[in-house]
């Protein structure tokens, strides 16, 4: 009897029985969201850091990475109890590097950009405000509810606010996306100097960069995911992803030298990263603390220009964690009656602490991870799930080699899947009138188009909002002229807002 106390406590706290989950759903969903993000870990550095492991300060971004998921995961899984993990959002990390973080210069001091002349502490402290103002809008109350009476925050007032038409098409535009980013990985889909993308070239095989290769491997993985899933298969993800990363040895697309330690970068020697993580020197590849530690002061006449990025790194966390977290608790069923996902405000806590945290570690903005919907697919419904991977990203500080072996290639065979069943929230579209359709279209199409969460959802609210107007107009018009029933607005003030603040987003330069 004592033996079982210790699980019914583990039960108890995350609802694992409840939620209609098990220990192994949730321990294979931990694992599978792992696989299908951990590329981040080696990624990660090389967009913060242009110059790649030259720079001395690659394996201390890496732990830096891994801590920031680590952080953001265990806030998922203890404080807001649900199914997501976190890590240095992609696109975030690119702007670090390339506009303003030190992606430009070897050893860290200098980004010449823009006309100005920011460290990777400035980058740091950018990244850091912007994390507050997140959890200022995430904790700070600002109405009640009307039909519980408590207090919400402006964040889920924000949501609250957000047209139907464009909230019920984020999944499937989340699933679209995560297929798109699984199937550029694989090098399925390649870039081509006229029609910008094409499928991939398999005529080319063993060419430079073995794209036809890493695209059968990631083929093969999918169709193990979907032959094992009609079977109804446990950990079906995770065996696809396996079985393809085994395909990839003899295929040249996974690389043994990575187990040797011998990759530039990729060390079984973790003490002496940490070492250098922890030295406040730049030269030495000190990034811990930068923020306070390295360059505090800001160049001269940058205000408006840091304004404006802080603003642009506010807008991308907030809506493409709405989004992510939209879609995958739809995709699970963790959402109430009125399409809000559970623990909403929670969720945003845990999003808003671990930004500001991987900021003091010393990397880009951490945020909820689209790839969270890996384990959502096997079956996590629960915190659980967020804490096997959080173990496994701390595990992979000390066995980065292991970690890193698993080719792209193969995890993105889960990014696939996982765009498969996202696909199912299409039949909760309203379709038939053209003043939802066509933003709940756009809301979906352009998320892969733009390879941007938040530029679907503004592209879609701001659609909305001007067919809306339209649409109430004409129909006071009518109203006036054969007395026909008065039109409703339905623009909701928050809706109003956002569209203005996406405006501002896409119309003002960062630059001022």
């Amino acid at each position: 009897m004592n033996e079982k106390k210790p699980v019914n406590k583990i039960d108890k706290f995350w609802g694992v029985t409840q939620s209609g989950s098990s220990f192994k759903i949730e321990i294979f969903a931990g694992i599978a969201t792992f696989l299908a993000m951990a590329y981040i870990l080696t990624v990660n550095p090389n967009q913060v850091l242009w110059t790649g492991v030259t720079d001395p300060r690659w394996a201390s971004i890496f732990i830096a990475t891994a801590l920031g998921a680590i952080t953001g995961t265990l806030l998922m899984a203890f404080l807001a109890k649900m199914p997501f993990a976190q890590a240095s959002g992609m696109g975030l990390n690119a702007t670090v590097g390339g506009i303003f973080g030190g992606g430009l210069s070897l050893f860290g001091v200098y980004a010449y950009t823009y006309g100005f002349e920011f460290t990777f502490g400035n980058a740091m402290m950018l990244v850091l405000i912007s994390g507050l103002i997140f959890l200022f809008l995430s904790i700070v109350p600002i109405a009640k509810d009307k039909e519980s009476g408590k207090w919400i925050s402006l964040r889920e007032k924000i949501f609250d606010g957000m047209p139907k038409a464009v909230r019920t098409a984020i999944p499937v535009g989340i699933g679209l996306f995560i297929a798109f980013i699984g199937m550029q990985n694989a090098g399925i889909i390649t870039d081509n100097q006229f029609v910008l993308v094409q499928f991939v070239d398999f005529t080319q095989w063993g060419t430079e960069g073995n794209t036809a290769a890493a695209a059968t491997v990631c083929i093969f993985g999918l169709i193990i995911i979907a032959v094992l899933s009609q079977f109804k298969v446990k950990g079906a993800v995770i065996i696809g992803i396996l079985a393809a990363t085994v395909l990839a040895i003899p295929l040249g697309v996974a690389d043994a030298s990575i187990l040797t330690g011998s990759t530039p970068g990729i060390s079984w020697k973790f003490w002496e990263s940490f070492k250098n993580f922890f030295s406040f020197d730049p030269a030495a590849g000190g990034v811990f603390f930068a923020a306070f530690t390295e360059g505090t002061a800001f160049p001269a006449g940058s205000f408006l220009t840091c304004v404006m990025i802080v603003i642009t790194l506010s807008m991308i966390d907030m809506f493409d964690t709405m989004g992510t977290v939209v879609g995958c608790a739809a995709n699970a069923g963790l959402i109430d009656e009125d399409g809000k996902p559970l623990n909403y405000n929670k969720v945003m806590y845990a999003d808003s602490i671990a930004t500001c945290t991987g900021a003091l570690y010393g990397t880009s903005t951490v945020t909820t991870f689209v790839e969270s919907g890996a384990g959502v697919a096997v079956g996590g419904k629960t915190g659980m799930t967020a804490f096997v991977t959080a173990v496994l990203f701390l595990l992979a500080i000390f066995l980065l080699p292991v970690f890193a072996f698993i080719p792209s290639a193969a995890a993105a065979s889960a990014l696939i899947w996982v765009g498969v069943l996202m696909l199912k929230s299409v039949k909760d579209i309203d379709l038939t009138s053209p003043t939802h359709a066509v933003p709940a279209f756009l809301t979906i199409i352009m998320m892969p188009l733009c390879y941007s969460i938040t530029d679907g959802i503004g592209i879609g609210v701001i659609s909305y909002v001007i067919l809306a107007i339209f649409s109430y107009f004409i129909n006071l018009i009518k109203y006036w002229c054969k007395k026909a029933e008065k039109p409703t607005w339905e623009i909701s003030v928050v809706a109003l807002v956002v569209t203005a603040l996406f405006l501002v987003y896409f119309l003002v330069p960062t630059v001022l």
